[in-house]
C-alpha cells in the first residue's frame, strides 16, 4: 500500500487527494493522511505565483517531515485580481513523488469569479473562507463545501473542485515515459 501525505489536516483536501489518486490509479491501494505544514506564503495568497509557491512549499515541507512517504501533496487556494477588477478564486496542486526520479506534478483548478461582497472582504485582508462565512452566514465553510460549493449549490463542492487538479498533477507520474 502506498502512502500519500496531504500537507493539510483539512478533510476537504484529504478527500480530494484520495479521489484524484484512486481515479488515476484505480488498481492501487493508498493510505492517505493529512499533516500540518506551513505554506511559507500569505494566509490568503493573492496571485497565481504566490498560490503555486504555497502548494510547492507545503508538499516539500511534508516530504522533509516524512521522507518515506510515496507521495506528498500540497494544495493551496488563492485569489487573483482579473483585468476587469473582479477577484477570481482557484487553487494549485503539487504532487512530489518519492524515489530516484523524484518526479513532480502540478495542476491547477478552474477559476471562478467571487461575488463583490466576498471580494471586498478578501481585499480588506480576510481569508476567502472567513469572507464566505461572513457573507453567507456560515461557520468553517473552508472545511466543508467552500465558496465554490456555496455559489453552485454544491453542484461542485470544494473536494470536487480540487480533485480534477489532483488528477492533472498526476499526469507526469502516470505517464513517466513521456515526462
Amino acid at each position: 500500500m502506498k502512502t500519500i501525505l496531504v500537507a493539510s489536516k483539512n478533510p476537504v483536501k484529504i478527500q480530494a487527494a484520495r479521489d484524484g489518486f484512486t481515479r488515476m490509479f484505480p488498481g492501487e491501494m493508498f493510505e492517505v493522511r493529512g499533516v500540518s505544514t506551513p505554506s511559507g506564503v500569505s494566509d490568503q495568497p493573492f496571485s497565481n505565483q504566490e498560490t503555486l509557491q504555497g502548494a510547492l512549499n507545503r508538499a516539500a515541507n511534508a516530504r522533509d517531515q516524512f521522507p518515506d512517504a510515496d507521495y506528498c501533496v500540497g494544495i493551496e487556494g488563492g485569489v487573483e485580481p482579473w483585468e476587469t477588477g473582479d477577484l477570481t478564486a482557484f487553487a494549485w496542486v503539487v504532487v512530489l513523488e518519492r524515489g530516484e526520479d523524484r518526479r513532480i506534478g502540478k495542476g491547477r483548478t478552474g477559476t471562478f469569479f467571487l461575488p463583490p461582497r466576498v471580494a471586498a472582504l478578501v481585499r480588506e485582508g480576510k481569508e476567502l473562507g472567513e469572507a464566505d462565512d461572513i457573507v453567507f452566514g456560515r461557520t468553517n465553510s473552508k472545511q466543508e463545501n467552500g465558496a465554490v460549493g456555496i455559489l453552485t449549490d454544491d453542484v461542485i463542492d470544494r473536494a470536487g473542485f480540487y480533485a480534477p487538479a489532483v488528477i492533472l498533477a498526476l499526469i507526469p507520474l502516470k505517464n513517466k515515459d513521456l515526462y
